[in-house]
């Protein structure tokens, strides 16, 4: 806060009446309350976001598309409030929105080529609700092409992403894009989604803060598949604040998502009530051992998870061993399903008319893939086009109804028990990020695929520091279901009790812009 006091009074100096914000790590609170003061307009920060697109966006490639009417936007923004309007919870906020979300004014393409022209008829529902709650989109951002790599975020629609705190390095898959986008302050924060590691991989990789909720309490209609029985999608922020804030705009029950009849009415009030600098005092709190020691763990992560428990044990949690056999629950049946072809026959069908295909697998046969796909299509793109894969033979339940992932959640929460234990704790990368002409070879470590996706169990990664000086790494806290209001109390108090994020070098405030 002294720092962002100290670079307003730099930039607005004695001026009166509105000027523009400094935005580097610029929180939500911070933009709203400078707009409300007078101190600026929505316009000028929207500007300032679109400013720092244009000077950097080069030296990453996180932007696919801008959203030609932000500034209008921003425009009608500052005319409500001038009205006397009430504001929406997350008015003016800048943000940026993965290129699988539909939006009905700009191209969704999902990292294919093969989508280059699909402007889908409506929003995705995540995003219809941040711009009803009043968020800008600036743009929207890169990713792995069908979301299908963990490892990076290379597309044949927009190319490669590289990671904002080392341009020789990747920023993980699939929502590379808004990681680093978010990470170099190109907006105040973003969506993303995780079908494996998505969200929480490049969060950790980018120094962010990332939730993955239980299946069942968010809604994925209008994001484009993977897995619908895995898929997940949410907010990926600088600071846990910011993303309790728009995890409380975009959690809730939606008729066209089928799974969140399973968390109806199971969401909170607020999710930010939970936002308690104390909130480790008295938390016992289990390492998930199997996650966080292994022959290709980077000695330097395994310092920095320690150096994280102890920081946590400082904040008052108590900290114990929890001992599970991961590797022997993740052989149980059924534990991924390979339902991406079925599931984009549902995601071609609802785009109408508008639809350039109906069997996604037909890209295989006019090339219109990065080669880094062609084994993701392979791979993913088996079984029948329309048949539900409950119905193949040998069938592929849905989430509830996958006696394996269920008996995988039931021993997760029998370990918890015993341990008696709020939440299990793990680095979410026991890597650094790879080299990005070497993504593929130097990927190991990527603990997020491990658990959660499986379980259906909530997690949230936290920055806990920085390995070698530049590269970032994530704390992850994997809770029972439903529990994502403990989850961002236990990582607000973490990151309010170490502050370890900072921004990346090389992308400096455009002063006199």
């Amino acid at each position: 806060m002294r720092r962002f006091l100290i670079l307003v009074s730099l930039f607005f100096g004695c001026q009166r009446g509105p000027a523009p914000l400094p935005v580097v790590e610029t929180t939500i609170g911070q933009v709203q309350d400078a707009i409300i003061s007078g101190a600026t307009t929505c316009r000028m920060v929207v500007r300032a976001h679109l400013d720092r697109i244009e000077a950097y966006e080069d030296r990453i490639n996180a932007i696919t598309v801008l959203n030609p009417r932000a500034l209008e936007t921003a425009d009608s923004i500052d005319a409500a409030l001038a009205a006397g309007d009430a504001p929406g919870p997350l008015f003016c906020v800048p943000m940026l929105v993965k290129d699988n979300f539909d939006t009905h004014d700009m191209v969704t393409t999902g990292g294919s080529i093969a989508l280059r022209d699909n402007v889908p008829p409506d929003d995705a529902f995540m995003v219809r609700r941040i711009r009803e709650a009043g968020a800008v989109i600036v743009a929207k951002t890169n990713m792995a092409e069908w979301a299908f790599s963990p490892r990076e975020s290379v597309s044949s629609s927009f190319d490669t992403t590289r990671n904002a705190y080392a341009l020789d390095r990747v920023p993980a898959g699939s929502s590379g894009g808004t990681a680093s986008g978010v990470a170099a302050s190109f907006a105040v924060i973003g969506l993303g989604s995780d079908t494996g590691n998505s969200i929480r991989g490049p969060s950790s990789h980018l120094a962010l803060v990332g939730i993955r909720s239980t299946i069942g309490l968010t809604s994925r209609d209008g994001v484009i598949p993977l897995s619908f029985d895995r898929d997940i999608a949410g907010p990926m922020g600088r600071t846990v604040e910011d993303v309790a804030r728009v995890f409380d705009v975009v959690a809730g029950y939606d008729p066209a998502d089928p799974y969140t009849e399973l968390g109806r009415d199971r969401r909170e009030p607020d999710y930010t009530a939970f936002l308690d600098p104390a909130g480790l005092r008295g938390a016992r709190l289990g390492v998930l051992t199997a996650l966080s020691v292994g022959e290709d763990a980077d000695t330097a992560i395994v310092r920095i998870f320690g150096e994280a428990v102890a920081d946590l044990r400082r904040m008052g949690a108590e900290v114990v061993d929890v001992d599970l056999d991961i590797a022997a629950e993740l052989e149980r049946p059924n534990m991924f399903c390979r339902r991406f072809r079925y599931d984009m026959w549902v995601y071609l069908r609802s785009l109408g008319d508008r639809a350039p295909m109906t069997d996604v697998m037909s890209v295989l046969e006019t090339g219109a893939f990065h080669p880094s796909a062609q084994g993701g299509l392979r791979s993913f793109g088996q079984g029948p086009l329309d048949a539900h894969p409950s119905q193949w033979d040998p069938p592929c339940p849905d989430y509830a109804q996958n006696e394996g992932r269920q008996a995988y959640l039931a021993a997760v929460e029998d370990a918890m028990d015993e341990a008696v234990v709020e939440a299990l704790i793990y680095p979410s990368w026991l890597n650094p990020p790879a080299h990005i002409d070497r993504g593929r070879e130097e990927y190991a470590g990527d603990n997020s695929q491990r658990v959660a996706p499986a379980t259906g169990m909530p997690a949230i990664t936290v920055p806990m520091g920085f390995s070698y000086g530049t590269l970032p790494a994530g704390l992850q806290i994997l809770g029972r279901p439903y529990s994502e209001g403990l989850l961002l109390r236990l990582a607000y108090a973490y990151e309010q009790g170490t502050h370890h994020r900072r921004p990346p070098e090389g992308f400096p405030e455009l002063v006199g812009r």
